[in-house]
């Protein structure tokens, strides 16, 4: 009984000791990391475009601040050229629940002579589970434009989703130098039917997809020889990690 009653006072002895170190260790920020590409896809277009469109993001942190990339970009597999290219590195932090900030850097190539922008920004759910993302922008000769993206998922099975997507973006001043006017810009609006191949990790989808641009930006496209709005059927696949 003696060697039993020493043995639990031992016992209590190292938890007790121990249980700092625990707490200790609780306190210590889990890192996360990800990377995501909504869109990876192919576009034919109505008039006879052939298009690679990539946009997606990655980050790395903690559930206090977080460091992310996003990108997006076209690809004209006919010219065999960029059409565009954007990379945005961004510090994000939460501001409530469904809801972030973020402020970095933005790098706009290879489209006319390439920007550097200055960004913050907002991304998070709205109400139904709309998925959110925009910014403002202003570049280094001092023009200032702002992008909006949605997104939603609609379940229609455990392994099929429809996805409404929107986007538009806009500027307060003219850069005629990237063929980009003054006013509301562009805006694009898609569906795709995905199906869910591996645990949501990779699905690939089918659908449609609607651009066109406006205003000062569409006639800079059209003194071009381009067309200012295309039609698209789109084939590609939503990875992430």
């Amino acid at each position: 009984m003696r060697f039993a009653s020493i043995s639990c006072a031992a016992l209590g002895a190292l938890f007790t000791a121990a249980a700092p170190l625990t707490a200790l260790a609780q306190t210590e920020p889990l890192v996360f990391y990800g990377l995501q590409m909504e869109q990876l896809e192919y576009r034919a277009g109505d008039a006879g475009q052939d298009l690679l469109v990539w946009d997606g993001d990655a980050f790395v942190g903690t559930d206090e601040v977080r460091l992310r990339w996003e990108g997006n970009g076209e690809y004209d597999l006919n010219a065999d050229l960029f059409e565009s290219a954007t990379n945005q590195l961004s510090i994000q932090v939460p501001v409530s629940d469904f809801w972030d900030v973020k402020a970095g850097i933005r790098y706009d190539s290879p489209d006319g002579p390439d920007r550097w922008h200055g960004a913050v920004g907002i991304s998070g759910l709205a109400p139904q589970w709309i998925e959110v993302d925009s910014s403002l922008y202003v570049s280094e000769k001092g023009d200032v434009s702002a992008d909006l993206d949605l997104e939603y998922e609609l379940l229609l099975t455990n392994y099929l989703t429809l996805i409404p997507s929107a986007e538009m973006s806009v500027a307060f001043s003219s850069d005629r130098e990237r063929g980009v006017g003054s006013g509301l810009n562009s805006a694009e609006v898609g569906l795709r039917l995905s199906y869910d191949l591996w645990d949501r990790m990779l699905s690939p989808y089918v659908g449609v997809a609607y651009e066109r641009y406006f205003g000062e930006t569409a006639d800079f496209i059209r003194e071009e020889g381009d067309e200012a709005d295309m039609f698209s059927i789109v084939f590609g696949a939503r990875l992430m990690f």
